[in-house]
């Protein structure tokens, strides 16, 4: 799962880009997550090779269909868990970083269970 992971905190970071610059670019990525630049790039490689995203002459990174699919369950996954973890009483950097562990490796069934759960209570 650890380069499934590492592919998802990608596609996630550059839908979380997305929302807050006009474009995205590898080192926009380099930068957010504190990487070498050379590393965002073996990684968008990776990632278009796959095809969850497309990139322009100028550099320009966008999801496509399948990219945005991931990036989105994970960043609603992300959002959840560290909320749900904050409203439990831990404290945001602690809730933000577990739920950055734990959104990669639980099941569907169980992030549907707690969704659900996390519903009832608001």
């Amino acid at each position: 799962m650890a380069k499934n992971e590492s592919a998802e905190n990608y596609l996630e970071t550059i839908l979380i880009l997305s929302k807050k610059l006009p474009v995205v670019r590898s080192v926009d990525i380099a930068t957010e997550l504190g990487y070498k630049k050379s590393s965002v790039s073996v990684a968008m490689k990776h990632l278009r090779e796959h095809q969850h995203i497309t990139v322009t002459d100028a550099g320009f990174i966008y999801l496509t269909e399948s990219g945005r699919e991931i990036a989105e369950m994970i960043y609603e996954r992300h959002e959840l868990l560290s909320s749900w973890l904050m409203h439990l009483g831990v404290p945001e950097e602690i809730a933000t970083e577990d739920a950055c562990k734990m959104e990669h490796v639980i099941s569907k069934e169980s992030f549907e269970a707690i969704k659900k759960h996390v519903g009832v209570l608001s």
